[in-house]
């Protein structure tokens, strides 16, 4: 069984059922920090229930500014649930490109190119097998999700973790992480200023309940989001 994140990565992925929620499917880099105060997150998810697939890099800077690119219409892509957060919001061309079985580059138009190698140790092997074991069902129960968080943060030295909570929009949110690797090694350049080397940042950053981890990660799975009631009158 092909065990490696890009040969996995690239296979189509399916949309779960659950016409009640918005859902999309597909891989990112959960979050990664530099000692230089920056922080790097990335999603591509092929499979949307909202519109196109897409993907979307989200940057912070030293001083908290967010800044999230997106290659789709904001309405359809990340902003849509974090607009609230962030200092801006842009679309782009964004191209990302497996250079190997565990490395992958990505670039947004002129202003960021970032690569990264990733890697297996134990603690994302458990959660890997944790997550192909648990059925479907338990990954729709937020208990379950809450205490997963709660065993995942110290095992994985990533620092706090939520699996569920509600976005800066204000919709409710559930992340179904169900096979990790971690970050082994990263480069990054933005508007031509390198990022330095990884590292965890002095506060963990977070947007709403969703936790930036403190060490690279990279997972493939699911996201659901409720959807925000239309205005009546």
């Amino acid at each position: 069984m092909a065990t490696n994140p890009r040969t996995l990565a690239e296979r189509p992925p399916t949309l779960p059922p659950g016409d009640e929620l918005e859902r999309f499917a597909g891989y990112g880099v959960m979050g990664l920090p530099f000692a230089s105060g920056h922080c790097l997150a990335l999603r591509h998810f092929a499979a949307s229930s909202i519109g196109p697939g897409y993907t979307s890099v989200w940057h912070r800077n030293p001083a908290g500014r967010w800044v999230m690119y997106t290659s789709s219409a904001p309405d359809t892509g990340c902003p849509r649930y974090f607009s609230r957060a962030l200092s801006e919001s842009r679309t782009a061309t964004i191209t990302v490109t497996w250079t190997g079985p565990a490395s992958l580059q990505t670039t947004v138009d002129d202003t960021i190119d970032w690569s990264l190698t990733l890697t297996r140790s134990p603690a994302t092997r458990a959660m890997s097998v944790a997550g192909s074991l648990l059925p479907a069902a338990l990954w729709r129960n937020d208990h379950v999700l809450a205490l997963m968080a709660r065993v995942a943060g110290p095992l994985l030295g990533v620092g706090r973790v939520g699996l569920t909570g509600t976005a800066p929009n204000g919709q409710s949110f559930r992340a179904n992480p169900r096979r990790l690797w971690a970050v082994d090694d990263s480069r990054a350049t933005v508007d031509g200023i390198d990022l330095g080397a990884p590292g965890p940042l002095p506060d963990q950053a977070r947007l709403g309940d969703f936790w930036l981890p403190q060490r690279g990660m990279f997972a493939i799975g699911e996201a659901y989001f409720t959807p925000v009631p239309a205005a009546s009158g």
